[in-house]
């Protein structure tokens, strides 16, 4: 873990203007108003300038790739050719790497679906070509977990049903295709069958009509067979009467 991680979430200092007189680029960039002290300035210990120097200057980003400053290796990783700034995969800050990750494309990034930040990973799970995302659906923070439920094809996305966690269940509920839900309807989390009884066809619809959650049962009300609707005439929740008896007074008059 990189040892700027404290600093962050604290209120920004100003950052000390370069001394320009020892600047490489004194008689080059500065002299043709490519830079400016205190404001577009790649020698100065802030973001805001180093960024704003890569953004005029992108000739020099890869020239930065081995600075001993972790910002402006970062953001130099952002200008810099992307076969370049592949080489910091393994860079020593986690930032660094999650700038790698955005740059990277396709099969590239498959060197990095281990990587110890959690934060590096989703972004990679977030990127990576989903024929290869099965190798993430068990990575060990459920966030990644989530990005991978996401984006995984749904051929693969059953094997995501029985997740350990709540979060990731719930979008495999999201995603999966609706045929594909029954696994889903008998969750122990209500919040994860809410989702299948809002997706559900028909028949699944109408099996979760006893379920002990109320808005499962709602859900359910809306999209189950109106014929299955008399066991809710009486339910102990508003609601859930009064959207059964609509829909079932609704197939009377039509009759």
């Amino acid at each position: 873990m990189s040892n700027h991680n404290h600093l962050r979430g604290l209120a920004p200092v100003q950052a000390k203007q370069a001394d320009c007189t020892a600047c490489p680029y004194r008689d080059s960039l500065l002299a043709a108003g490519r830079c400016e002290p205190g404001d577009i300035c790649v020698v100065a210990e802030s973001g805001r300038q180093i960024e704003r120097f890569m953004r005029r200057n992108p000739e020099f980003a890869e020239s930065y790739l081995d600075d001993p400053f972790w910002e402006r290796r970062a953001i130099a990783v952002r200008y810099a050719p992307k076969e370049a700034a592949a080489r910091l995969v393994a860079d020593r800050d986690e930032v660094v790497r999650r700038a790698v990750a955005l740059r990277l494309v396709g099969n590239d990034l498959l060197a990095m679906i281990n990587d110890a930040d959690r934060e590096v990973r989703i972004t990679v799970a977030a990127r990576m070509p989903p024929a290869h995302l099965a190798r993430m659906m068990h990575d060990p923070d459920y966030q990644v977990r989530v990005q991978v439920a996401r984006r995984l094809p749904h051929g693969k996305l059953p094997r995501m049903a029985d997740d350990p966690e709540r979060e990731v269940r719930k979008e495999v509920a999201r995603h999966l295709p609706a045929f594909a839900l029954g696994p889903l309807a008998r969750d122990a989390d209500e919040e994860v069958r809410r989702i299948v009884a809002e997706r559900a066809l028909p028949e699944l619809a109408a099996n979760l009509l006893a379920d002990a959650d109320w808005l499962v049962r709602l859900h359910a009300a809306r999209r189950a067979p109106r014929e299955a609707l008399v066991v809710l005439i009486d339910d102990p929740e508003a609601d859930v009467r009064e959207v059964a008896r609509a829909r079932l007074s609704g197939h009377l008059l039509e009759d």
